[in-house]
């Protein structure tokens, strides 16, 4: 767990210093980093999707994913709810810096495969990594939306937590195909956000959440037959 306790206290450093840097920031400055997250977030999610497609033995999964996940995110309202939520304890456009900081913290091959390595060979070198990469997102997105951004620090605990303690138990489980399924679907979340950010469109992307489920239950059935 050491490896997700550095990522989780890169995080809330970067959340205080870049805080504390919106303070004298100007508005067109505050526009500047807020455009530079957004291309920030559509390149991260795109290399995932590119590096990690070739890979795939399963070149529609993340198609059916991102359908039934897209569906089942709307009936449930998972966007209106995290806004709600989101807006009880913040003004202006927290709400969407949460959900994007949560996706690029988050849903990263870095994030998902660094408590593996680490749970499975005791290596960290993946989660320093991503703790380093995180420490400047943090930062960037701190400086637009405010100190509130250090909330997804407990998300990325809790996230990673579980990932390294459901490792421990269900290693062998935890096929190459189900990761490589898991990268794609992440890298097209990660382009969303990135794509709500810039005002393109709004890809309502916390809708689509449980379109990370899909490839995990069809790997895992996959894995047993």
């Amino acid at each position: 767990m050491l490896g997700t306790i550095v990522n989780t206290s890169t995080i809330l450093a970067g959340s205080v210093i870049g805080s504390v840097f919106k303070k004298g920031l100007k508005e067109k400055h505050q526009n500047a980093l807020f455009t530079a997250m957004g291309l920030a977030a559509a390149g991260l999610g795109i290399n995932a999707v590119v590096q990690n497609m070739p890979k795939s033995n399963y070149p529609v999964l993340f198609i059916v994913s991102l359908a039934l996940g897209g569906l089942l995110g709307s009936a449930w309202d998972l966007e209106h709810r995290f806004q709600t939520l989101a807006d009880r304890f913040s003004t202006g456009q927290l709400s969407k810096g949460l959900s994007t900081g949560i996706l690029l913290f988050c849903i990263g091959t870095l994030s998902i495969l660094g408590p593996i390595q680490s749970a499975l060979y005791g290596d960290n070198t993946y989660l320093l990594t991503n703790a380093t990469l995180d420490f400047v997102t943090s930062m960037v997105l701190a400086s637009t939306y405010g100190i509130g951004i250090a909330l997804t620090a407990v998300v990325l605990f809790c996230w990673q937590g579980s990932i390294y303690l459901l490792a421990t138990v269900l290693g062998p489980f935890m096929t190459p195909d189900m990761m490589t399924e898991l990268s794609i679907v992440g890298g097209f979340l990660i382009a969303c956000s990135g794509l709500s950010i810039l005002d393109i469109k709004d890809c309502k992307t916390m809708n689509m959440l449980p379109s990370l489920v899909i490839p995990i239950v069809f790997c895992g059935v996959m894995s047993l037959l």
